[in-house]
Formats: C-alpha cells, sequence, structure tokens
C-alpha cells in the first residue's frame, strides 16, 4: 500500500497530494506567463486530481482582483431616449426590416464611431413580415331598417342606422408574427368560432373559411401550432384572447394584448391569406357577446406580406486585443412594432453603448485589452433571433476558433415599483464564479444599489441554456455536431424584472429606470475588464 498525505481540496472537490500542494505555493509566486507551464506540470503530477484550465489559474493565483469600471446611468438613458426618438412616427416600435431599424443600427454605429472605436455595419437578408396599411378590427350591429322588404344590406353603407364600434389598433388588438392578410367586411356576413383554448381537441375544422377565435389561457399552446391550424383548416382568420399575461396590471380588469411570433420553421407553407390577430380580454368578450351570441357583425383587415424577405442590420464596435480571443457584448436594438421597448431591448443597447464608452475611455488609459472586444446590436430578435443567428453563420470559423466570452443583455432594467432584482447566469462554472466575485466587489462599493436590486446568480449547463435571447446561437450554432461531443460557446446572461409591459404599447421611457442599468453595466462590463486587463 502506498501512503499518501491529502491535505488540500482541488477545484471541484478532487484532493491532491501534499508535495504538490508544496509547489502550488511556490508557484503562485511566478510571473504570470510561467503559471501555465506551472499549470500544466501540477496536471501532470496531481496524482489523478481533475484540474481544468480556468479552475487551477485561479487556484494557482488566489483571488481574483477586480477592479470596477466607471458607468453613466444618465449617459445611458440618453442612448435610450436617442432609440425610441427613432421609432415608428405612429406605432413607436422598430421592427425588423424597417427605416426604423436600419436608422437605430446607423446612429448606434455612429456612436461607437464618436467614441473613438472602430465600427462596423452588416446587413443581412431574411425571411420577414411586411406591415402594410393600418389594420382595423371593428363590430357592427344592422340598424333598425335591416333588410326589411328588399332594403340594404345589414351594415352597408346604405343601413343608415347601424351601430359600428372601432378598437383601438396596439391597445385593444395587435397583429402577431408572421400573420398574413384578411379582408373581412361586415357585408360578408362571415361567421366567428369560439374554439376555446384552440387545443388539438377543438373542432377547428368547424372554422373553415371562418374567423376562429382561441382563448389564451395558461394550457392554450404557442402561437406556431394556432396557426399551423388555422392553416391547416382554412381559416379566413385567426383572433386570440390574452386571458393569461398582465391581467388587472396594467390596466384594471382586463389583459392588454402584446406581440408573440411564430417559428416559421415549422410551417411550410407560411399561410399568407391567414390574419393572425391577439385582442385584449375585454375586446374578446365583446367579440363573443355581440358577434357570437348576439347580431353584430365583425370586420377583421390585416394587410401583411409574410412571404418575402428584408434586410436587417448588425453594427459592431470592435477594440483590437493583443490576440485574436474574442469578448464579445451583445444586445438587441429591434423591438415589436408596438410599443417603443424602452425595457425590451432599448435598456439592453443603451447599457452596452455606456460599457462600449466605458472601455473606449480604458483603452486610451490601459492601452491595448488582451482580448479583442466586440459590442453589437442585432435586428431580427423579435422575430427568430435573425441578427445574431445570421451573424454566428458567418463568423462561424472565427467564432469557433476564437470566442472566449458572449455577454448578452436583454431585459436587464428592474422597474423601480415592480423591484424583484436581477437574475445572472451563465454555462462555465468558472465564469459564474467571476460573476460572483465581481458582484461581491460591486455589493461592497454601492451597497445602497445592491440592497435595493437583489442579484440572483445562477450556473446553467449548456444543454439547459434557454434559446429565447441571443446568447442562443454563440451556445448552440458554433458547432453542428450532437452529442456528447458537441461544443457549446460560453455565455454570461443578464435579464431583469418587473417588465409586464412587455411587447405591448406601454413599454414605454416612463417608466425606464436608468438607475438599474448600473448592476449589470457595472458586474458584466468589470468582468470583462478583468479579463482584458487582469492580472
Amino acid at each position: 500500500m502506498i501512503d499518501v498525505e491529502l491535505v488540500e481540496e482541488a477545484p471541484g472537490g478532487g484532493r491532491v497530494p501534499k508535495s504538490v500542494s508544496n509547489m502550488v505555493e511556490r508557484a503562485r509566486a511566478l510571473p504570470v506567463p510561467v503559471l501555465a507551464v506551472a499549470a500544466l506540470i501540477l496536471v501532470g503530477g496531481s496524482g489523478g486530481a481533475i484540474l481544468y484550465g480556468d479552475d487551477i489559474m485561479v487556484w494557482i493565483r488566489g483571488e481574483p482582483d477586480y477592479e470596477l469600471i466607471e458607468f453613466d446611468a444618465e449617459q445611458a438613458r440618453i442612448y435610450a431616449q436617442s432609440l425610441v426618438d427613432a421609432g415608428h412616427p405612429e406605432w413607436e416600435g422598430r421592427l425588423s426590416g424597417t427605416v426604423e431599424e436600419e436608422n437605430a443600427a446607423a446612429a448606434i454605429k455612429f456612436n461607437f464611431s464618436s467614441m473613438g472605436i472602430p465600427a462596423t455595419l452588416e446587413d443581412f437578408d431574411v425571411p420577414m413580415f411586411v406591415i402594410g396599411n393600418d389594420p382595423a378590427l371593428s363590430m357592427c350591429t344592422p340598424g333598425g331598417i335591416g333588410n326589411i322588404f328588399g332594403g340594404p344590406t345589414p351594415c352597408s353603407i346604405a343601413d343608415v342606422n347601424r351601430d359600428i364600434v372601432e378598437f383601438t389598433h396596439r391597445e385593444d388588438y395587435v397583429i402577431q408574427g408572421y400573420s398574413g392578410s384578411s379582408s373581412i367586411q361586415y357585408v360578408d356576413d362571415i361567421t366567428v368560432i369560439d374554439l376555446g383554448t384552440g387545443n388539438e381537441s377543438a373542432d377547428w375544422a368547424s372554422a373553415a373559411n371562418e374567423v376562429g377565435l382561441v382563448w389564451l389561457k395558461p394550457e392554450t399552446e404557442g402561437n406556431t401550432a394556432l396557426f399551423q391550424r388555422g392553416a391547416d383548416n382554412d381559416l379566413a382568420g385567426l383572433i386570440l384572447i390574452n386571458d393569461r399575461q398582465n391581467c388587472d396590471e396594467l390596466v384594471s380588469d382586463d389583459c392588454v394584448p402584446y406581440f408573440k411570433s411564430v417559428e416559421i420553421s415549422s410551417i411550410d407553407p407560411i399561410p399568407e391569406d391567414l390574419g393572425f390577430i391577439m385582442v385584449s380580454r375585454s375586446v374578446g368578450q365583446a367579440i363573443v357577446d355581440e358577434v357570437i351570441n348576439g347580431d353584430a357583425r365583425l370586420q377583421f383587415i390585416t394587410d401583411v406580406n409574410n412571404q418575402g424577405t428584408a434586410t436587417i442590420y448588425v453594427p459592431c464596435g470592435i477594440i483590437e486585443g493583443q490576440t485574436d480571443s474574442l469578448i464579445i457584448f451583445g444586445a438587441h436594438h429591434d423591438t415589436v412594432y408596438n410599443g417603443q421597448g424602452a425595457v425590451d431591448d432599448t435598456s439592453g443597447v443603451a447599457t452596452l453603448q455606456e460599457i462600449a464608452r466605458q472601455f473606449g475611455l480604458l483603452e486610451s488609459q490601459l492601452g491595448t485589452p488582451k482580448h479583442t472586444i466586440y459590442f453589437c446590436t442585432w435586428g431580427g430578435e423579435e422575430e427568430g433571433l435573425w441578427g445574431s443567428t445570421e451573424w454566428v453563420d458567418k463568423h462561424r470559423t472565427m467564432l469557433a476558433d476564437n470566442l472566449r466570452l458572449y455577454v448578452n443583455l436583454d431585459m436587464n432594467h428592474v422597474d423601480a415599483e415592480r423591484n424583484s432584482g436581477v437574475t445572472m447566469f451563465g454555462n462555465n462554472k468558472a465564469d459564474v464564479d467571476h460573476i460572483r466575485g465581481v458582484a461581491s466587489v460591486f455589493s461592497s462599493a454601492y451597497p445602497e444599489l445592491a440592497d435595493k436590486y437583489p442579484i440572483s446568480i445562477h450556473m446553467q449547463s449548456s444543454t439547459a441554456m434557454p434559446y429565447n435571447s441571443d446568447h442562443a446561437p454563440f451556445v448552440y450554432n458554433l458547432d453542428d455536431e450532437d452529442g456528447p461531443d458537441k461544443y457549446y460557446g460560453r455565455a454570461i446572461v443578464c435579464y431583469g424584472s418587473g417588465s409586464t409591459e412587455y411587447h405591448t404599447y406601454l413599454d414605454t421611457m416612463e417608466r425606464f429606470n436608468e438607475e438599474s442599468l448600473m448592476v449589470s453595466g457595472i458586474i458584466y462590463g468589470s468582468l470583462v475588464r478583468y479579463l482584458a486587463y487582469g492580472d
């Protein structure tokens, strides 16, 4: 039997012999360039201890010395307001593929250049829906003279006693992603069929050539499944009633309609003549009461071309490093078409620009960073992560060889009144440990902010990382293979809280809280500062 004295715990819970522990103590005094060689020696002589690159370097060096970056919250608000001001003159959003999205991307590129950071602007043609004329939704109750004795057609212009209720676009109803076009007039006397929650057991066939009404409940499936069933059963229109999200929180006794997209890769062909909208709970109930159970007729018009492509944009500010190793900050500059998107994701883009400005100043003070740092904003996120996906595909080789870390900022904003803090997570233990370490320094330096905005940090396995924002292509798309040997990119993500206005017309600058951006801006910016300029 060999007697080995185990005295110290290695990263990950393993143990190493005392002789190796003594080597560690001596190695900690070595210059940084020598540490990598020392790490290899330790791995070879560790007697079976499992030591990995990031862990062993931290183990040898001891606790990292994090320095916090500066962050000007007022400047971040200025960046946010300028993006909101670039929105659609009526609908306020920056829908992907529109002049509003293009102008936003160009303004972001200009801001990078103004910071002294070289910038690029790339464009991609992607499948996209294009909204034409304003949509229309209304009900008409025929007048008293109706169609008696060959009189005028009910609800026609000649029906002078008709009673029309017009619903307000964006407030009462919202077009859904990749909707087609419908043109249903009062005189068509279309039937509206209540399909309940629209599950597979619902009688979708009964709504052929009619308008289907689906109640959005907790058990209701997603837009893609509903849109597919509507297409398979030849519906003339599809109305989704919001009875699940933001109910009684934004408008008393009601649920505000919001935008949701459709996963078009799952639908072939995309139905071009099926209008798809969401209405508020009160509007949906009115349609049930007055149209389904009453004498009113429905007018439902959507003018949407979902058969072509549109050009989306990706501006990037680039600080060249000493190596090709890449760290990328990302946020999406597009919004849903129906609102300002002050939180989703103007807040992330504003934070990213302020971090970029700070790194421009750091470069002038500290010189060239160890890593090349990209600051990119994506178009096409709301309709299917198009910008980040296309950019990753174009630069796949560069990323597969050099990506050190992708940092995603999507709704990293905290509402001042509905405050449940900030959530941070990543798919690599060393990176998550860095987040915890920087957050501790942040809490000491900004105790009031740390108390006001609680920070939740957790580790996700790569396979469990959600596929719901622009980090996803960087995690999943760098390797085409599946199975245990698949390569997953490293990413850290920040989500905020309190955005009940999410994807509605109420996501405006009125509730914007620039102070909350300091939490993720300083913590994630300081983590990258450590990687770029630390020992």
